[in-house]
């Protein structure tokens, strides 16, 4: 299909099929991990549901039952190198805060990520305030946080996927899985070479999740357009010199030259 870009490009046309047909790729490449998430959402809900009919508060030893789930996911699904599940403050009976988390060794076992998350410690780690956290919590909706270097789990530069967790209408947690950016962007920017104009991906927030544009380095933001609106639209749009392409669904949107 070939699409007038409109006024600003009058007497110019732009190819907008590869463009889409690398969103769904890239849409394929993050569902897989969605995929994952999805899982673990409804393992957590299916458990904290049947705490919630025993009429009593979840613990720690109850999400321990989550764990061959997790082990599953890190040893199938290859861009995965961290899944688990964080508990809303509050909600665990035996302790303030907790995340049910496991990763992937270099050798491909598994082991758990180990945090000190007593609020009263000065090494408290507080992850209510980051975006793969907070972004499901406030929204409802499922995230893509990063790239960003993840302190709290690996020190790599990461993406992670997460969905908010709902018992009877309450928030209780998120579930999310963690991408190392390199590996995100082996499977991805050989897409993007493939379009004949510089592009790269972004975030709801702008954030660059992948490019093979050197002007615009994974981690830089890129600033102007309103990509979440554009998420929130569902459907391609033109802001000044660039195309903005949303990724068929995932929280993703493609920038390329408008040509």
């Amino acid at each position: 299909m070939r699409r007038s870009p409109g006024p600003a490009g009058a007497g110019t046309t732009l190819d907008v099929s590869a463009e889409a047909a690398v969103a769904a790729q890239v849409r394929r490449t993050l569902e897989a991990v969605f995929d994952a998430v999805a899982e673990i959402r409804a393992d957590a809900t299916a458990l904290l549901t049947r705490v919630a009919a025993e009429g009593r508060r979840p613990a720690t030893v109850d999400l321990a039952a989550l764990r061959p789930g997790l082990h599953l996911r890190l040893t199938r699904q290859e861009l995965v190198s961290g899944a688990g599940f964080a508990a809303a403050p509050g909600l665990l009976g035996d302790v303030p805060a907790w995340l049910e988390w496991w990763q992937q060794d270099a050798d491909g076992g598994v082991r758990p990520l180990l945090l000190d998350l007593d609020p009263a410690h000065t090494a408290y780690a507080d992850y209510t305030h980051w975006d793969w956290f907070a972004l499901p919590r406030d929204t409802r909706r499922r995230a893509v946080a990063g790239p960003y270097v993840d302190y709290l789990c690996s020190d790599e530069y990461s993406l992670t996927l997460s969905a908010p967790v709902h018992v009877e209408g309450r928030f209780v947690g998120v579930a999310a899985a963690d991408v190392y950016l390199r590996h995100f962007e082996g499977a991805v920017v050989p897409l993007l070479q493939r379009l004949p104009g510089a592009s790269h991906l972004v975030n709801a927030r702008g954030r660059v999740a992948a490019s093979a544009d050197p002007a615009h380095l994974a981690g830089s933001l890129t600033r102007g357009p309103d990509f979440a609106a554009v998420l929130a639209a569902a459907r391609s749009t033109r802001h000044e010199d660039v195309r903005l392409v949303p990724c068929d669904g995932v929280p993703l949107v493609l920038v390329t030259p408008a040509g």
